[in-house]
């Protein structure tokens, strides 16, 4: 579990990049983000060092806090990132939460307590469609939710790798 600088509460967070052999991991430290754009960077810089070339066009950083909320940021090649955060109002309350809410152009709309916000569509292609992702964010804590998602994109003994 990583800590953020700037953060008081425990966070997961890692980076998973499709290459033409597969899927690679690595674990990605957010407490240095300050810009919405730090976190999209990171994204890449992590999918590049992993890979040690140039990493596929998907990109997929899952992440949870203090097992409160998840969320997934996706980002296709040079395409704006795409978002899903199983609570949003939990997560805006936090910082980590709130600068990756801000990678949507317009924000979120703050929501009640326990609404997801986000692209629920953003996995689809991965094996987790809208309707899944919606019951995750609803019923399963953060940690199993990631290991779900995790399992159903064919990058689970990677995420394992990176909780042990």
């Amino acid at each position: 579990m990583t800590t953020g600088h700037n953060r008081s509460v425990p966070y997961f967070a890692a980076v998973f990049a499709q290459t033409d052999s597969g899927w690679i991991a690595a674990e990605a430290d957010l407490g240095q983000a300050e810009q919405p754009e730090d976190v999209t960077d990171l994204m890449r810089e992590a999918a590049v060092e992993a890979a040690a070339d140039t990493p596929g066009e998907i990109v997929v950083l899952l992440v949870e806090e203090n097992d409160t909320w998840f969320g997934v940021v996706r980002v296709d090649g040079e395409d704006d990132p795409r978002i899903f955060l199983s609570d949003a109002a939990a997560a805006q309350a936090s910082g980590l939460g709130g600068l990756i809410a801000e990678l949507v152009a317009d924000g979120l709309e703050p929501k009640a307590d326990g609404d997801p916000a986000g692209d629920p569509a953003v996995l689809t292609d991965l094996g987790t469609d809208a309707d899944r992702l919606l019951g995750l964010a609803e019923r399963a804590v953060p940690t199993d939710a990631l290991a779900d998602l995790a399992e159903h994109a064919g990058f689970a003994e990677e995420l394992d790798a990176l909780r042990a």
